[in-house]
């Protein structure tokens, strides 16, 4: 079965991990490729990673950007060395977040954390309570499609920690809310993955260092380490120098179209594209709970089977439109990430459309 030509997107890549890479990002200096991490040229892409990323999360007085090798689920393990002092509280509703709880409970230092749990296709903000020193939250659980407010939770001297990975440069945000913001390249800055970043406040760089020097943190997990290597503009170990090349030219980008309100626009005007589809579509349903969909990774259940939709507009070019494997669902996750074109959007739910009329319903 192949999809006519003529509705097709000019760019079928719809991944939800790793993002599509806009073609003229694509080109590389050869003399760059291949040199030192820790002389100037290198340094002064990471410098202005750093700078960009500050600009475009209107980052407050006093917060920094720091990155690091391992991708953002290295920093699973890495917060609860490092920014919990004992007590912890997380919410949970898909796969991610129900990992990243998890490295609390294995961790040796500290006391095993509260979990709020959602069922898949949920989304909650964990409770505040006497006694707990972090609230941890993903800004968009990946697997499901649902996505939460970034709020701070609890009082004076509780850090508010989130997981912003599929979110990060695509949903606008209010960083005073927030002591530490992290996430991967590989989603809405359209880059590679293999490294991590995180915007901290004063009181997480405070709590990262006071914890540092008191526990044996490994080095690869150890975010004092990992900051002072940011202020340097280097990391640890050598980056994919590929990666920081591409997350430049995406951030470049960004800010010359308007910066994270522009983002947050046009990563609504492709989701709402998907959801009003679903909504008119007969053999098709959204997923997650109306008020938490998420405006960067759609995702609709469908009354066909899946596998063979899918398989149809892989042939036709149309790729990465697959449900999360580990939710176990009949239905398809469309990324929005700003990287995809709002007309490439419109064009997918044309193709669907035309496989939904070729495939028998039971």
């Amino acid at each position: 079965m192949l999809i006519p030509t003529e509705i097709l997107p000019r760019d079928g890549r719809f991944g939800a991990g790793p993002s599509k890479v806009p073609a003229d990002h694509l080109t590389l200096d050869p003399a760059w490729m291949g040199t030192s991490h820790r002389k100037a040229p290198v340094k002064d892409v990471v410098g202005r990673i750093r700078e960009g990323l500050g600009e475009l999360f209107r980052l407050p007085e006093g917060y920094e950007i720091a990155l690091g090798n391992g991708g953002a689920s290295l920093l699973w393990d890495a917060i609860p060395f490092c920014l919990v002092e004992d007590r912890s509280r997380a919410a949970t509703f898909g796969q991610f977040s129900t990992k990243a709880a998890k490295a609390l409970r294995a961790n040796p230092f500290v006391s095993d954390p509260i979990v709020d749990a959602g069922e898949p296709g949920t989304a909650l903000l964990p409770e505040a309570a006497d006694g707990i020193d972090s609230y941890l939250y993903p800004q968009n659980e990946t697997s499901t499609g649902a996505m939460l407010p970034v709020k701070r939770i609890g009082g004076p001297g509780a850090l508010t920690i989130v997981d912003a990975t599929s979110a990060a440069g695509g949903v606008d945000f209010d960083a005073s809310e927030v002591d530490v913001y992290y996430f991967s390249p590989q989603k809405c800055f359209a880059s590679d993955g293999g490294l991590w970043f995180a915007a901290l406040s004063p009181a997480a760089i405070e709590r990262i260092g006071r914890l540092t020097a008191q526990r044996w943190v490994p080095d690869i997990l150890n975010l004092q380490l990992a900051l002072d290597n940011s202020r340097k503009n280097q990391t640890l170990n050598t980056p994919a120098l590929a990666t920081l090349h591409l997350m430049l030219a995406q951030l470049d980008w960004m800010l010359e179209e308007g910066g994270l309100s522009a983002m947050d626009a046009r990563t609504t005007r492709s989701s709402d594209l998907v959801y009003d589809w679903a909504a008119r579509t007969e053999w098709a349903h959204s997923f997650v709970e109306e008020g938490h969909r998420s405006q960067v990774v759609a995702t609709i259940d469908i009354d066909l089977p899946a596998d063979e939709v899918s398989a149809a507009c892989r042939a036709s070019g149309i790729v990465d439109i697959d449900g999360y494997r580990g939710l176990g669902r009949n239905q398809l996750r469309v990324a929005t990430f700003p990287a995809v074109e709002p007309d490439d959007v419109t064009a997918l739910l044309e193709s669907l459309s035309w496989v939904g009329q070729q495939i028998p319903r039971s």
